[in-house]
């Protein structure tokens, strides 16, 4: 490959956070690795940045609270604008409309918009009223944002995570309509992948379920649990943050707390994909859903709403089934996985299979192209195609 002029292969990230934990953290830990693996100089400009250290990354901290958020997102949206005047370097890439500089790639994981046509719970980890009120101005400058920033004045190219986020960009900003570009995000097929134990391949026993994620009322947990009540032999492994004491007491209510544990947040999520049976998630809005395609590549059968992203995995009857928010329906699939190993097994086998369509490597390639593209019609060339590999 080769490069041209010292700043041509450069880009600059903007993001809250960039770590292990959390889907957009993730999918943008793996755009960098991969950036640096291809001989980009990145500057990440961020909260906060847990990246082992490499000569040609350079991390510039946002300083200031992250919570709450309604009062830190401003605070951020100021100081990281600032930051980028003066530290930016080559290409402008942010993580939806947190800054007001103008940019040439912006990835929307959450469209704000769209999320107020769905009859979604709060996004509040709290039920009391301060926790509410922080969840609702976090909402209205999230919109109020969005419509600021994602304008052709304002921003080259956006990249909806998936098909759904791009149908959802094209109806809320119809001027950047042909400046909206689908690259979805990917999975860690060798970190995720599935253990064969005599246990999955045998006779009925105690099944565990597994859900991942965080705001557990919009992605359905108290359906997940109540799923439980009226089952024997099956449990529930719940992984992430979220209100414990008031979920723990519904499941005290429904007589399932001994079949209901709170794993809380693990760097080392791997480990709960592995010892589980079954993925469920019966969320009612979601962009990408990466835990579904870390669950898929773990071998699980999927158990998943029909929403964004699930839609281009999950294959109903093969990989898994669609659910809707009813825990007589899940637990109507909970029960048949249970007491058909051999299904489970084989709805498993496919969905590991499927998910290897979606790698990371194939990911970087695209955002690298992207970058080669908008490079050449500012500056000339700056980044080689398919580098990332």
């Amino acid at each position: 490959m080769k490069w041209v002029g010292e700043s041509s292969r450069a880009v600059t990230i903007i993001a809250n956070d960039i770590g292990p934990i959390g889907g957009m953290e993730r999918q943008l830990t793996e755009l960098v690795t991969g950036a640096l693996r291809a001989g980009v100089e990145v500057t990440v400009i961020s909260w906060t940045c847990s990246l082992r250290s490499h000569p040609n990354l350079h991390w510039i901290r946002v300083p200031g609270p992250n919570r709450p958020f309604a009062l830190a997102y401003p605070l951020f949206l100021i100081a990281a604008s600032l930051l980028v005047a003066w530290h930016r370097r080559g290409v402008l890439h942010c993580t939806g409309a947190i800054i007001l500089n103008r940019v040439d790639v912006c990835t929307v994981h959450f469209c704000h918009q769209a999320m107020e046509e769905v009859s979604a719970p709060s996004r509040a980890s709290r039920s009391g009223y301060v926790h509410r009120l922080n969840a609702s101005l976090s909402r209205a400058l999230s919109r109020g944002l969005e419509k600021v920033c994602y304008r052709p004045q304002r921003v080259q190219r956006l990249i909806g995570v998936s098909r759904g986020v791009c149908e959802e960009l094209n109806r809320h900003f119809p001027a950047m309509t042909s400046k909206t570009t689908l690259i979805p995000n990917g999975v860690d097929t060798e970190m995720f992948r599935p253990v064969q134990t005599a246990a999955r391949r045998g006779a009925p026993r105690r099944m565990t379920a597994l859900f991942v994620g965080g705001e557990w009322e919009r992605k359905g947990l108290r359906i997940a649990i109540e799923a439980l009540q009226g089952t024997t032999g099956i449990s529930l492994v719940v992984v992430g943050r979220g209100d414990h004491v008031r979920y723990a007491e519904l499941a005290s209510s429904l007589g399932v707390a001994d079949r209901v544990e709170f794993a809380g947040v693990t760097r080392n999520v791997e480990r709960a994909y592995r010892a589980a049976d079954v993925f469920v998630l019966p969320t009612a809005y979601e962009t990408f859903s990466l835990a579904t395609y870390e669950a898929a590549a773990s071998g699980l059968p999927l158990l998943v709403t029909r929403v964004n992203g699930v839609e281009d995995l999950l294959r109903d009857g093969e990989n898994g089934w669609f659910i809707d928010q009813d825990p007589h329906l899940v637990r109507e699939c909970l029960c048949t996985l249970h007491e058909d190993a051999g299904l489970r097994r084989r709805m498993g086998l496919r969905a590991r299979a499927d998910s290897l369509d979606f790698s990371w490597n194939r990911v970087v390639d695209q955002y690298l192209d992207l970058y080669e593209k908008l490079g050449r019609e500012t500056s000339g060339p700056q980044f080689p195609a398919s580098a990332a590999g």
